[in-house]
């Protein structure tokens, strides 16, 4: 169960996601699983390890554990009455109860970077908000924050690009990062 999803204590890099409603019609069995997103392409790329895409839970986390890096999402429950519908947009104005990421990421010792899966914020003026404490959490603390480029959708060498770099310590804040 993603809801139940513990952060590693190790944990160096998180990735900060929005939310995907737990439906019948949310095939993810794992963050960011579903067919049209690439993170478990991007991901492994960037860290010169071969595509995860379609591989299983415990592949996934073994990769994760092995490079410090794990997840955590922006929205912990909302009310949606289109299940099928995982645009942040429609999500932003559902949202019952936030995550308490700044919590969450304060008992990481080694935590040197996070990431919003997003570079985008327009059309999301609550996650807008909550992003911004957390970016304005991370300047106060040294932990670099940056905005990628989405992972869902398409995969191209633009995206693998700046999720390499972002990765590999180039380009430190990522392209986008204004909050």
């Amino acid at each position: 169960m993603l809801q139940d999803h513990v952060i590693h204590p190790e944990t160096e890099t998180i990735i900060l996601g929005t939310f995907n409603p737990r439906t019948p019609e949310n095939e993810a069995d794992f963050f960011y699983g579903r067919r049209r997103n690439h993170l478990w392409r991007l991901l492994p790329l960037a860290f010169g390890c071969p595509s995860l895409k379609g591989k299983d839970r415990e592949e996934k986390m073994s990769f994760l554990r092995e490079h410090r890096v794990d997840f955590i999402d922006l929205v912990s429950e909302a009310d949606v009455d289109d299940p099928a519908n995982y645009d942040d947009r429609y999500i932003d104005g559902r949202v019952v109860k936030w995550k308490d990421v700044i919590g969450e990421i304060g008992k990481l010792p080694r935590l040197r970077k996070i990431c919003l899966s997003r570079k985008t914020l327009g059309g999301i003026p609550n996650m807008k908000k909550k992003i911004g404490e957390i970016k304005k959490y991370c300047g106060e603390r040294g932990i670099i924050f940056g905005l990628l480029i989405s992972p869902a959708r398409i995969y191209s060498a633009e995206k693998q690009a700046e999720w390499s770099a972002f990765f590999n310590g180039e380009g430190k804040e990522g392209r986008g990062g204004a909050v």
